[in-house]
């Protein structure tokens, strides 16, 4: 640990990935919630409301593939002139965006502008959230202390499930003070504008920060890459392959049981919409709990076997939702929520300290970067929209197959992948 850095500053370094982090998957998940129960017919109206509903879930995956090209652009900065001002750059554009949602007109006003504008301003999250996560996750286990980088990792991570409890949190009181009515004209607009204050704290707290010890020491052994994702691709692309395929599970996991559930939930079985968001609202509280500990088994084992051990749960999980949301009872929705978010906190938490490991510090943010975010279009872009239709045309049984499917997809990437030694070092000193 470098001995310049206090308690206090690793409080502060930890603070500064944590909100970030929350920022982001606020952002998002007011996305996802909103296109789950209004996006559909105030910006993609059609005669059928579950083909509004498919559409409005195509919307949502139109950041996943922004994310690719944002992780581009701000891996290669982050990897040139540091992790800080990166991650300031990427925030202010996410948050912008969002913001911007705000003050779309609908269909009704704009007629095809309104998608358009919808999709623009999606897209420009996306590439935001394309450098946000990666540069997050860096700033928390470059400046770890030894044996203490999965608990290190595992805190930006715990930005999604505090993301999700304010956001859907707050979609859930609008939903009691005001009317289907009044909240379908204007009160879905009011997550976006609130969160300018969450992206100022983020700014705040990441202005205050100093660069991580890892990439200053890249800087005193010469130059940096010139284009760090050539010499990613050419030194590294099967760690840069292990790595998405490795993380597709947790896209899978969670945006079946929170974007689709909520959809089908309330679409599909009917279920009333306040009740089945204070249902989410508690299901991901073990997600936050699977977090915590999956940082503390990653330090006293490895975070590539709590991932392998989370993906065995992620196929079972796929089958326990059929019943379980099916039933349209509202306590076996619960439960089934509950143990597939449990277990996404196995195949996410361990991420932060299991993919810097996969690169050196040259070239790591654009890895980080860019193996989570292609993971996010294979095991979340389109989720929500294949979920959708198989449900339509088989029920949940096919939607259970598709997530045990995908989580085997990454325990086989996560099997073939090298140890560390094996091929294409990482030296320990990378961190």
């Amino acid at each position: 640990m470098d001995a310049s850095r206090t308690p206090a500053s690793h409080r502060r370094i930890l603070l500064a990935s944590l909100v970030g982090t929350s920022v982001e998957f606020y952002d998002f998940y007011i996305y996802a919630t909103a296109a789950s129960l209004v996006f559909g017919p105030l910006f993609f109206p059609a005669s059928n409301p579950s083909t509004a509903l498919l559409a409005s879930y195509a919307s949502l995956a139109v950041a996943f593939f922004a994310r690719p090209v944002g992780a581009w652009v701000f891996g290669h900065y982050g990897d040139r002139i540091g992790r800080k001002s990166t991650l300031v750059a990427s925030l202010m554009l996410m948050g912008g965006s969002t913001l911007l949602i705000a003050f779309l007109p609908t269909y009704a006003t704009a007629g095809v502008w309104a998608p358009v504008l919808l999709c623009l301003l999606r897209f420009g999250q996306g590439f935001g959230l394309g450098g946000e996560w990666g540069g997050a996750a860096l700033l928390a286990v470059e400046n770890a202390p030894p044996g203490r980088r999965g608990r290190y990792g595992m805190v930006p991570q715990l930005g999604a499930p505090v993301g999700f409890i304010a956001a859907n949190g707050l979609f859930l009181l609008l939903g009691l003070v005001m009317t289907p009515a009044d909240f379908l004209a204007w009160g879905w607009r009011v997550p976006f504008l609130l969160s300018v204050v969450l992206v100022g704290l983020g700014l705040w707290v990441r202005l205050k920060i100093a660069e991580t010890p890892a990439f200053a020491r890249v800087l005193e052994e010469g130059p940096p890459p010139a284009v760090p994702m050539g010499e990613l691709l050419r030194l590294h692309w099967r760690r840069a392959l292990g790595g998405t395929l490795g993380a597709v599970a947790c896209f899978a996991v969670y945006y079946i049981a929170t974007a689709f559930a909520l959809g089908y939930a309330t679409t599909t079985l009917g279920v009333d919409r306040q009740a089945f968001l204070g249902v989410q609202l508690g299901a991901i509280l073990f997600m936050a709990v699977g977090i915590a500990l999956s940082g503390i088994w990653s330090d006293r084992s490895s975070p590539a076997t709590v991932l392998k051990w989370g993906c065995v749960g992620a196929v079972v999980a796929g089958f326990v939702l059929v019943p379980g949301l099916g039933s349209g009872s509202l306590p076996s929705m619960f439960a089934s929520l509950a143990f597939a978010l449990f277990v996404m906190g196995f195949v996410y938490g361990p991420l932060g300290a299991w993919l810097p490991s996969l690169y050196p510090a040259r070239v790591r943010y654009t890895g980080v970067s860019l193996a989570f975010n292609m993971a996010g279009i294979i095991g979340g872009g389109l989720t929500p929209v294949a979920a959708q239709a198989l449900a339509e045309r088989g029920g949940l049984l096919p939607v259970g197959a598709y997530l045990a499917v995908l989580s085997l997809l990454s325990l086989g990437a996560l099997l073939a992948m090298p140890a560390r030694g094996a091929a294409e070092p990482v030296p320990v000193e990378g961190f």
